[in-house]
């Protein structure tokens, strides 16, 4: 990374607070093409619906919300691990919404926010993370590099943001 980053879990009362920034990031994300689970335009009213029930989830100790913060204290990135899982699966969590603003990409952003979720996951007693990204995407890259095992390939799982079918591949790592 050429500018310092710095990682940070969010507390409920912080990841409250930073909804506004982090509706920011989701937009550029949609805004830049990404299959994130919104279709564009994405309207402040919805990014902020979204992350204000993210912040429930970390108030009710069901996901840890980590952000990369740039030397200015913006958030340029964003990832949570998803802690609630059914009762048979105490020992796993799924990793969400990893999200880094176009203009902090390919400075090891993503890099830092999948180590420190991953550390946050083995933290909270996690043994096995589970992930979805777009098949053939710039993410998918990222997991492979950082060791995750690609489990397979699901054709028309989700939709680009402006529509049309885009494939999804699931990955698994053991920590």
């Amino acid at each position: 990374m050429s500018d310092p980053i710095v990682l940070q879990v969010l507390s409920p009362q912080e990841a409250q607070a930073q909804v506004e920034a982090l509706s920011a990031v989701l937009t550029d994300c949609v805004e830049g093409g990404a299959s994130v689970s919104f279709m564009a335009p994405l309207t402040v009213e919805r990014a902020h619906a979204f992350w204000k029930d993210v912040a429930d989830g970390v108030a009710a100790s069901e996901r840890i919300l980590l952000v990369a913060k740039d030397q200015d204290d913006d958030i340029v990135g964003t990832v949570q691990v998803i802690l609630k899982q059914p009762e048979n699966q105490p020992h796993r969590a799924d990793i969400a919404k990893m999200l880094v603003c176009r203009d902090a990409r390919k400075r090891g952003v993503g890099a830092a926010l999948m180590h420190a979720a991953e550390e946050a996951a083995r933290a909270a007693g996690k043994t096995v993370l589970v992930l979805d990204t777009v098949t053939g995407g710039d993410a998918e890259r990222l997991y492979t590099r950082l060791g995750w095992q690609r489990v397979g390939v699901i054709p028309n799982y989700a939709l680009w943001p402006e529509g049309g079918f885009c494939d999804t591949t699931v990955f698994h790592k053991q920590i």
